[in-house]
């Protein structure tokens, strides 16, 4: 045991290292996106670097050189060249707010006279001009942090391959929990990571695509927009996509293009909305099942924190915490039920607080 002196510099020592912390993370905030997504990278990637290494005897910087071009070619250069390419769609549409608000005045005009039913007035319409502005500096700031972090995160994933042993050695030994625990966080945080690198990006690419491809054959103007838009929307539980597909299909019945507008409608639902199910069940069987609410809170957290790379960290964040809630159940609370875990597969029962023991 520690004398009275020992803990006394422990403290000490304890509290410059949490000072220094707090002000490297207050003067890097705007690079963590990197940080996390060198993460994510060496996560996703160490295994690949375990194998080139200590299977096939290749040099630690050769190896880890190879792995971080390929990263550039293959996933850090197209990720930023759809960025580019979303916004700079979307930017190039131009935004009348005039003609905005006379729009929506008028699609509410056949609302009321339909159904009796007032949607907006002058008043709740003067939101429009912001939002547009608004919008387009989100883009070009968002993308403009994309590009930056990415090349943050090449560097730092190089580093972090070479030195892959005593990084892992160093994070184990600092983690204040039982051994049980420790291996458990390891493969909680492996699960989480990998499930929402691969699985978000990929339900969001394919609805985007089906989309596109569906949007340009019933010639939907602007179909690479609303395509982006329903990628953006696969996070949202329940609705999710329906918040694009649905309003387009609406907008076509009200038109009086009534078999135009059933047939996207249709088109949403049975393609679009069953994709998300049917890739949602095939992923769920490979990768970690999280819970929607995590996702969908942790996403919108993690973006306005960590930009791009907040789509896994967020959910991460909220995933680490509930998991620290059952730890602690399972290892202090007498005849408590809950296990020290946060992800099931895809059978799994249970809730987000309320996994039961497996018997």
């Amino acid at each position: 045991m520690p004398d009275g002196k020992d803990r006394y510099y422990r403290f000490i020592l304890l509290g410059l290292i949490l000072l220094l912390s707090m002000i490297i993370f207050k003067e890097l905030q705007p690079y963590l996106g990197g940080f996390f997504g060198a993460v994510t990278l060496f996560v996703l990637l160490k295994e690949v670097m375990v194998k080139l290494v200590e299977k096939y005897h290749w040099r630690k910087g050769v190896s880890a050189s190879v792995i971080v071009l390929g990263t550039t070619l293959f996933i850090l250069i197209p990720l930023t060249g759809f960025g580019f390419l979303a916004a700079d769609t979307i930017s190039g549409i131009s935004i009348d707010p005039a003609q905005i608000i006379r729009t929506l005045r008028e699609f509410s005009e056949s609302i009321e006279e339909r159904f009796g039913i007032g949607l907006f007035t002058p008043e709740n319409l003067s939101f429009v001009p912001r939002v547009g502005s608004s919008i387009m500096q989100t883009l070009v700031s968002g993308v403009s942090s994309m590009a930056i972090n990415s090349i943050i995160a090449i560097f730092l994933l190089y580093f972090m391959l070479v030195s892959y042993q005593s990084l892992e050695k160093a994070t184990i030994e600092m983690l204040p929990f039982s051994q049980e625990n420790k291996q458990i966080l390891r493969q909680e945080t492996k699960s989480i990571i990998q499930a929402n690198a691969i699985g978000i990006p990929v339900v969001a690419i394919t609805q985007g695509i089906l989309a596109y491809v569906g949007y340009l054959f019933f010639g939907v103007n602007n179909p690479l927009v609303y395509a982006v838009l329903v990628a953006c929307t696969t996070i949202i539980p329940v609705v999710g996509t329906g918040l694009v597909w649905v309003p387009i299909g609406i907008s076509a019945l009200l038109q009086g293009d009534i078999v135009r507008g059933i047939l996207l409608l249709s088109y949403g639902l049975v393609i679009i909305g069953g994709s998300d199910a049917i890739l949602r069940f095939v992923l769920q069987k490979k990768l970690a099942n999280i819970h929607p609410l995590i996702t969908f809170f942790g996403v919108i957290m993690g973006l306005a924190m960590f930009g791009f790379w907040g789509i896994i960290f967020g959910p991460l964040l909220i995933s680490l915490l509930l998991l620290f809630f059952n730890m602690y159940r399972h290892d202090f609370i007498p005849g408590s039920g809950a296990q020290p875990r946060i992800t099931t597969k895809e059978n799994g029962r249970g809730g987000i607080l309320f996994r039961k023991k497996e018997t």
